[in-house]
């Protein structure tokens, strides 16, 4: 469904009378040897996503792209190419937070695994792309991971 702006949204509608914060994130597809890089987030979460999160005050999206994907996966990435962005509006019980979050998605190379993911609760596993479809937590995650596979 397309939102203000003409941007697709997926997922819940906004609630009427919750206080949303837009939150904008970048995240990638992470495509490699037919197969694709996913993070599992553990704790409050419990479900697979691709790598990616907020983009910090200062910092570009793909700033923020290669932090994250490192603080979730271990991995540095390269070639990062913009696809889209789609919004969903989700509580984020981490921050304590209605949020409508504005997500940039990239394809990216995953180039190499530096550690193990340094961001608590965070797994990086690798999936067919029909696993990872089945598996991913949000819709929009799943359109985009279509769109490159």
């Amino acid at each position: 469904m397309k939102g203000r702006g003409g941007m697709r949204r997926y997922g819940d509608p906004r609630i009427s009378g919750k206080p949303y914060r837009t939150r904008a994130g970048a995240y990638a597809v992470l495509p490699k040897n037919g197969r694709v890089l996913l993070t599992y987030q553990a704790g409050i979460h419990h479900e697979f996503q691709l790598p990616g999160g907020g983009i910090d005050p200062g910092e570009s999206p793909v700033q923020a792209l290669h932090r994250e994907v490192y603080e979730e996966t271990g991995w540095r990435i390269s070639k990062p190419l913009y696809l889209g962005a789609f919004r969903r509006f989700v509580f984020m019980p981490e921050y304590e937070l209605w949020a409508e979050k504005i997500c940039h998605i990239y394809r990216a190379l995953p180039v190499r695994k530096l550690a193990e993911p340094p961001e608590q609760d965070h797994s990086a596993h690798w999936a067919s792309p029909e696993q990872a479809a089945i598996s991913l937590g949000n819709p929009g995650d799943r359109a985009f991971l279509h769109a490159v596979f």
